[in-house]
C-alpha cells in the first residue's frame, strides 16, 4: 500500500554471512570500490581470488534472488519498458527494467541491495521482482538494449569513427564518438566473446544478411541478437580496421592487424584478419588472453605416462622437441605448460621467440618477431645462441632457414622446442624433409614428437553414463566391441549453457625416437614404413589416447570421428615395415 519496501540485507551483511570476508578485508574492498568507482563484490573477488560466477551464485542463493545470464534475459526484454527511464539514471543504479510479466516488473541488477524506490514510482501498480546478473552480463545486456534504443538512422552512413587506442576497460566504456553506435556494437561483440570464452569472432557478409559467429571450444556458434544492415556492416568493418591500424580505404586485398583490449582485469591481444569476399569483406578476430593463469602439464589432459615423458624431455641436455597439429589444436598451450615448469628451475636460462607472444611468463626471456623490420625466427635463433641459453623455444618452424637454425641450435647443446603444422607425429618428419632438412641431421637431433588435437570435455555437472553409438563402435572395433565398454555424455545444464560440454582437453599422439627409427629416418624411408616401425617401437597413438579419455568420462564418444581420420579409427596393423 505504501509502495516498494526494500528489506534485503546490505552487501556488508551478505558477504559476512556467506563467510567470504573478514571485516578487515571488507573494509579494504569498500575502500578500493570507492577509489575505483567499482562494485564491492568485484573488489572482494579480486582480493580473495574468487570466481565471479561462483561468488554471484552464492550471493543470489543467500538473498533468495534468481541469478540469470544475458542469454536467458535477452528474450524477455521489452524496449518500451527500458525507454521509460533515463539511461544515465539506470546506468548509475546498475539496474535494467526488463519487462512486465503477470503483474510484476522484472528488473536485472548487479547488487542485491539495489534500491527500487525510484523505479517503483514509475510503475506504482506493479510488484518489482529483482533478477541478479554478473557485471559482464549486465554490460552485455546494456549494450544490446542501447543499440536498439538508438535505432533510427543507420550509423553506417555517418562519419568515420575515431581511432581510439587507449587501454580502456570495456566494462566501463562510454562511447562518445560520432559513430558511437557501431563502436558500441563492436565492444558488445568483444564482451560477448569474452563472456562465452570464445577464441575467435567471425563477421561474414552474404547477399541479404550479415552473420556473426563465435568459436567456442572449437565449434562455431551463431549470435542471433545482432541485426546489422549492409551499410552498418561496412561501418563496423571500418571500426575493426581502425582499431587494428589497417587501411580502411583498401577493400580489394587481404589485410592483417593487431590491437589490444581490456575487460575488467583481463587483457587480450586481438589478431585481426580481413579477407575480401563476393558480397563484402569477411573479418576474423582471434582473442589471445594476456594475463590468464597458465595451465600446468598435469592439466593438459595427457596420460600420466606421456606427461612423465614430456617432463623428462625438458630435462635433456640437448635436442629438438616438436609439438604438431593443425591451427587451434593447443600446441602453444602445451609448450607454454612446459615453459612454466622450466621457469621454476633457476639453474637454466630459457629464451623464446614467438609471433605473437600468447602468454606472458615470469622468469622467461620472451621476444617477438618483427618481419616488417627484418627480424624473423631465423634471425632471432642466430642471435639467441650468443645469449647463453639452455632452452630455446621457436614459436613455429615455417621455412628452411628456421628449420636449419633450430637443428644447429640443438647441435650446439640446447634444448629446442617448436611447433609445426602437420597431421601426426610421422608427418612431422616428412614435413621437415619438405623443408630440406638433411635426414642425418634430423635423425641425430630429433628427440620426440607430440601430435595433438583438442576434444570437447564433458561438463562435470551434468555427466551421465550413456549408451555408445553403434556406428562409431563399429568403426572403432571392426570385430566385436568389448563387452563392458563405457562412454559418457553431458545432459546439458546452466553451467554449460545446455551444450553438455565445457572446455577442451588435449588428445595426444606421442613418438619417442629410438635407434631403429633414427636409422630409418637417416635412410629416408617412406612415411608408411616409418609409421609401421613407430608402432612397433611403442608409438602412443591418438586413438589410444582418445579411447582412454572416453572410458575415463572426459570426452564423449561422438568426438572421436571429429579428431580421428577414418583410417585411424580402427586399430592399426603393426610389423609391416620389416622386409
Amino acid at each position: 500500500e505504501h509502495g516498494y519496501v526494500d528489506i534485503a540485507p546490505t552487501e556488508d551483511q551478505i558477504f559476512v554471512e556467506l563467510g567470504m570476508v573478514t571485516p578487515e578485508v571488507l573494509a579494504q574492498a569498500r575502500a578500493q570500490a570507492e577509489k575505483n568507482n567499482s562494485l564491492i563484490v568485484d573488489e572482494i573477488s579480486k582480493l580473495q581470488h574468487l570466481d565471479e560466477l561462483k561468488l554471484y551464485r552464492s550471493m543470489a542463493k543467500q538473498c533468495g534472488l534468481p541469478l540469470q545470464s544475458m542469454e536467458q534475459l535477452l528474450s524477455k526484454v521489452d524496449p518500451r519498458v527500458f525507454s521509460r527511464f533515463s539511461q544515465a539514471f539506470l546506468d548509475n543504479l546498475q539496474a535494467i527494467p526488463l519487462c512486465v510479466e503477470r503483474g510484476r516488473l522484472l528488473v536485472a541488477c548487479t547488487r542485491p541491495g539495489t534500491s527500487m524506490r525510484e523505479i517503483q514510482l514509475v510503475f506504482p501498480e506493479l510488484k518489482i521482482e529483482k533478477i541478479l546478473v554478473t557485471p559482464v552480463d549486465y554490460r552485455r545486456l546494456w549494450s544490446s538494449l542501447t543499440r536498439g534504443a538508438k535505432g533510427g538512422k543507420d550509423a553506417g552512413e555517418q562519419e568515420r569513427p575515431s581511432d581510439d587506442k587507449t587501454d580502456k576497460d570495456l566494462l566501463d566504456s562510454e562511447t562518445g564518438e560520432p559513430d558511437a553506435r557501431l563502436v558500441a556494437v563492436y565492444e558488445a561483440l568483444l564482451l560477448d566473446a569474452v563472456a562465452d570464452r570464445a577464441s575467435d569472432i567471425h563477421l561474414e557478409k552474404y547477399r541479404d544478411r550479415v552473420r556473426v559467429r563465435l568459436r567456442v571450444d572449437g565449434e562455431l556458434r551463431d549470435l542471433h541478437h545482432y541485426q546489422i544492415s549492409a551499410a552498418g556492416y561496412r561501418g563496423l568493418v571500418n571500426v575493426v580496421k581502425l582499431r587494428a591500424e589497417m587501411n580502411i580505404a583498401e577493400r580489394r586485398l587481404p589485410q592483417g592487424g593487431r590491437s589490444q583490449v581490456r575487460v575488467g582485469d583481463a587483457r587480450f591481444d586481438l589478431r585481426v584478419q580481413v579477407q575480401p569476399s563476393l558480397h563484402g569483406e569477411h573479418v576474423v578476430i582471434r582473442l589471445l588472453p594476456q594475463n590468464s593463469p597458465l595451465i600446468s602439464i598435469d592439466s593438459l589432459g595427457m596420460s600420466p605416462l606421456v606427461a612423465g615423458h614430456y617432463r623428462r624431455l625438458l630435462n635433456n641436455p640437448a635436442g629438438l622437441v616438436l609439438v604438431v597439429g593443425p591451427t587451434g589444436s593447443g600446441k602453444s598451450t602445451t609448450l607454454n605448460a612446459g615453459l612454466q615448469m622450466l621457469a621454476d628451475d633457476a639453474r637454466r636460462k630459457v629464451i623464446t621467440v614467438e609471433d605473437p607472444i600468447e602468454y606472458s611468463i615470469d622468469d622467461i626471456q620472451q621476444t617477438r618477431v618483427r618481419p616488417e623490420i627484418g627480424f624473423s625466427f631465423a634471425d632471432a635463433m642466430r642471435s639467441f645462441v650468443r645469449q647463453d641459453p639452455d632452452v630455446i623455444l621457436v614459436g613455429e618452424i615455417r621455412d628452411h632457414e628456421t628449420a636449419l637454425e633450430s637443428i644447429r641450435a640443438s647441435q650446439t647443446g640446447h634444448i629446442v622446442l617448436s611447433t609445426l603444422h602437420c597431421n601426426d607425429a610421422i608427418d612431422a618428419v616428412q614435413r621437415l624433409f619438405d623443408l630440406n632438412v638433411h635426414p642425418n641431421s634430423l635423425a641425430s637431433e630429433l628427440l620426440a614428437v607430440i601430435a595433438q588435437r583438442l576434444a570437447k570435455r564433458i561438463c562435470p555437472h551434468c555427466k551421465y553414463e550413456a549408451e555408445p553409438e553403434p556406428d562409431i563402435l563399429k568403426e572403432l572395433f571392426p570385430g566385436d566391441a568389448p563387452k563392458h565398454f563405457r562412454s559418457y555424455k553431458g545432459k546439458g545444464c546452466e553451467r554449460c549453457h545446455g551444450s553438455g560440454t565445457h572446455g577442451r582437453v588435449a588428445v595426444v599422439e606421442y613418438l619417442q625416437l629410438n635407434a631403429e627409427l633414427r636409422d630409418s629416418i637417416s635412410r629416408g624411408r617412406p612415411v608408411g614404413e616409418l609409421r609401421a616401425q613407430a608402432l612397433d617401437s611403442g608409438l602412443i597413438t591418438m586413438r589410444d589416447s582418445a579411447l582412454d579419455h572416453v572410458i575415463a568420462g572426459n570426452i564423449p564418444l561422438s568426438e572421436l570421428p571429429r579428431i580421428l581420420p577414418e583410417e585411424r579409427m580402427a586399430p592399426e596393423k603393426r610389423g609391416q615395415w620389416q622386409r
